[in-house]
């Protein structure tokens, strides 16, 4: 199956699945399964891509089981932080500047599906590879993504811990990666999306499959990632978060800049 008809289908079920995932939040009053849904439609498009895909096989192969496992695995954290905590203060601030019209949230969920039929470019383009061998830069795509769901897992899990702590309420984590960015868990996501272009080199769609790295660094960056987030932990924590500002780098990983406390 062609790159664009991939990428069609893969909007089009994400654009279905979330009217489902729409109708759900609404009675939950809980927008915050939109974000467990775009992972798991997500996974579910770099499954489709390696089973259509026009490449040969082993490309097609890695493309599935990297995007599947990195969505599922997203999919699952999301969707157990949504279940055991109240409506993220992202979407309640969102809630309280729009209201609550079912029509405007469901703009919000299908402008959703259709960033998953965007990321799925980045699949598509890797699964039309020809490559038949385990070639470099194959293993370099594997450590990529290797580095990156490792990174990915490690940032989450100490944040999970972090805030289970009834003595950390109110209090900013800089604990372990998050003494050295704000926000490294965006970090390793957006490293995992390298990983495609180095599986597409050898692909006539090596072009598209940078979309991945790019849209993902603009949308972290400046769209819903950083902005977001950091506007809610602002709220939230006042000037403990603004002191995290100064002290540490918002993406890249690197040292404080003075010393943080245990």
């Amino acid at each position: 199956m062609s790159l664009w008809s991939i990428v069609l289908l893969c909007w089009l079920g994400a654009a279905i699945g979330m009217t489902v995932v729409w109708q759900v939040s609404m009675r939950l009053r809980n927008v915050g399964y939109v974000d467990v849904a775009w992972a798991g439609f997500m996974a579910l498009a770099a499954l489709f891509a390696g089973l259509v895909g026009e490449g040969n096989v082993l490309p097609r192969t890695l493309v599935a089981l990297m995007g599947g496992i990195w969505g599922a695995r997203l999919c699952l954290h999301l969707l157990h932080r949504v279940l055991r905590e109240p409506e993220d203060g992202r979407y309640q601030a969102m809630r309280a500047a729009i209201g609550d019209s079912p029509a405007r949230w469901f703009l919000f969920f299908q402008a959703q599906a259709l960033v998953v039929g965007l990321f799925s470019i980045p699949f598509a383009a890797a699964a039309s590879a020809n490559a038949d061998l385990f070639e470099p830069l194959m293993l370099a795509a594997v450590l990529v993504w290797l580095l990156s769901i490792g990174g990915e897992t490690l940032a989450d899990r100490q944040l999970d811990a972090f805030r289970a702590n009834p003595a950390n309420r109110g209090r900013t984590c800089r604990v372990g990666l998050w003494a050295w960015s704000r926000h490294p868990n965006y970090f390793f996501e957006w490293l995992h999306w390298f990983a495609y272009p180095l599986l597409a080199w050898c692909g006539p769609a090596f072009g598209w499959s940078l979309v991945g790295p790019v849209l993902m660094l603009a949308f972290l960056w400046r769209v819903s990632g950083i902005p977001w987030t950091e506007a809610q932990a602002l709220r939230s924590r006042g000037e403990d978060y603004r002191r995290y500002q100064r002290e540490v780098s918002a993406f890249f990983p690197c040292p404080p800049k003075t010393p943080t406390p245990d």
